[in-house]
């Protein structure tokens, strides 16, 4: 058996899901400040002890950022004098969450051009001087960038060595080589936002380790990825950005898994807005271009998810509109189905008979038709932004607020599954391990994607999958007419099975 959680901003939910796949039992708890407590809670309600791993997928690193709150200050380093100078590190951030975060920045000799070709040298003088000023400054998070590092991280490689031998084993150094695309910008920023976070994410993960004790479970523990892969705890101290997009990616993947469909739209609805995004072979698709993250331009994988300003906690006006204020977790509060005195959409869906919670005659007065109907009206558009075709295209409601819709016009195909409110942690519990690759090639195609996809196997199983149940599960060329030798950027990814015999050997 199997354990996942989802830890959002308000609830925590969990899933219990046994060996034949099936799901045995479900819960959903008040989020806790210290995490550790709704973790708890939540596997207390499930009451099984005797499982063979937990998944876990959480919004607690995200909603730092958002925050701006448990970061850590970050020294910047950008390898690619005299190149870069014009435009410093954090340039484009928001000057709130920049106060927090901004610890030093400095410029440094390295990096390459879009060939390979080293901009400048190394200085390793430099870097120790650089070591020095950052020891000064009491500073413990460290993000190393250089220019094309996706094309050739040496230079980055190099300088995490010196400045690691000079500022000993407390630094936290992140590499924008294993974080983010191409662009120096936006990948930098993705690094000093994973360093920034690196401290949170060690408490966390402690966090999540000791509600485990607390409940008498002794078992593997993962967190989930953006991609709707899995990894351990030590990966995930070390990259906590690969986490933001889990709760979505899990609700996904939880919302094709209970659906059946691989290829699809999902619709999650929470408490406050309403993710919209697309299912391709059981994987969400991925955003295609830069992504902000609380007003900070990054570039690392996200989904692509369009969200929208409703929930079953959404305000409905006088004229019927309805969000995207929202009363949140203060629902079983407010709402009018709860002897609150905030009209809510959860007391439309009550009054229209969608769903049977708190006392319907509270409501009994509410002609809930117009804004019902205007909720599915934005629902259905958000979709129909998503989709990239004009075939039929099923579409998946999941999430506690889907009670707010029945139909969706123009969609003939809207499925509500079994266990739909706890979709996010069945995703969590079903996610499988990945291996990714995403580099330069030089050489024949049909040779290239072979050795590429051979590679992005070999790691999907180094990271825990069972070998034979891997696949290949997306592919992308881009040829590079404007380097020689037939070169082409392919990204890889494969996927498989958890293999907890090789995780726990």
């Amino acid at each position: 058996m199997r354990i996942g959680i989802d830890v959002g901003g308000t609830n925590t939910d969990a899933a219990l899901i046994g060996d034949g796949g099936e799901v045995l039992a479900t819960v959903k708890s008040p989020t806790t400040e210290d995490v550790t407590g709704g973790v708890a809670a939540a596997l207390a309600g499930l009451g099984a002890t005797q499982v063979s791993a937990v998944m876990i997928g959480t919004t607690h690193f995200v909603n730092a950022l958002v925050e701006a709150a448990r970061l850590e200050p970050v020294a910047a380093v950008r390898l690619g004098l005299p190149a870069t100078a014009a435009l410093p590190p954090m340039v484009d951030w928001p000057e709130r969450l920049r106060k927090v975060v901004e610890g030093a920045s400095y410029l440094c000799h390295g990096g390459h051009e879009y060939d390979g070709t080293p901009i400048s040298e190394l200085d390793p003088e430099e870097l120790r001087r650089v070591a020095a000023d950052i020891r000064a400054r009491g500073l413990r998070s460290v993000a190393i960038s250089s220019v094309f590092s996706p094309v050739s991280d040496s230079s980055e490689r190099r300088a995490a060595e010196i400045l690691a031998a000079e500022l000993g084993q407390e630094a936290h150094l992140s590499l924008s080589c294993e974080i983010g695309r191409v662009g120096l910008l936006a990948r930098e920023n993705a690094t000093i936002v994973n360093a920034a976070l690196r401290p949170l994410a060690e408490r966390a993960v402690a966090a999540f380790s000791q509600a485990l004790k607390v409940a008498g479970i002794d078992a593997p523990l993962f967190l989930s990825q953006n991609d709707g892969t899995l990894m351990d705890l030590s990966r995930a101290t070390r990259y906590p950005v690969a986490t933001f997009a889990s709760g979505p990616t899990n609700s996904m993947r939880g919302a094709a898994y209970l659906s059946g469909l691989t290829d699809c739209a999902v619709v999650d609805i929470g408490g406050t807005t309403s993710d919209v995004g697309i299912l391709v072979g059981g994987f969400p698709r991925e955003a295609s271009g830069e992504a902000m993250v609380a007003e900070v331009r990054t570039n690392f994988r996200i989904p692509d998810v369009l969200s929208i300003g409703i929930g079953g906690g959404s305000l409905v006006a006088e004229d019927g509109s309805v969000g995207p204020r929202s009363v949140g977790y203060r629902l079983p509060e407010e709402a009018l189905v709860f002897g609150g005195g905030t009209l809510t959409a959860t007391d439309l869906a009550v009054a229209a008979g969608h769903a049977d919670i708190g006392d319907p005659s509270l409501v009994a007065g509410l002609d809930p038709a117009r804004p019902l109907k205007l909720i599915a009206d934005r629902v259905a558009d958000a979709v129909d932004r998503m989709r990239t075709s004009s075939d039929p295209l099923p579409v998946v409601l999941v999430g506690g607020g889907s009670i707010l819709i029945r139909e969706l016009p123009g969609f003939e195909d809207v499925r509500r599954p079994d266990h739909y409110a706890v979709a996010n942690a069945v995703g969590a519990a079903i996610a499988q391990v990945g291996g990714e690759v995403d580099r330069v090639f030089s050489g024949p195609r049909d040779t290239v994607l072979a050795e590429a996809k051979a590679e992005a196997v070999a790691r999907a199983e180094r990271a825990g999958a069972r070998e034979g149940s891997v696949r290949i599960a997306d592919v992308e060329e881009v040829p590079l007419a404007y380097l020689p030798g037939d070169a082409t950027r392919i990204r890889v990814k494969a996927v498989g099975d958890l293999d907890l015999e090789k995780i726990n050997a």
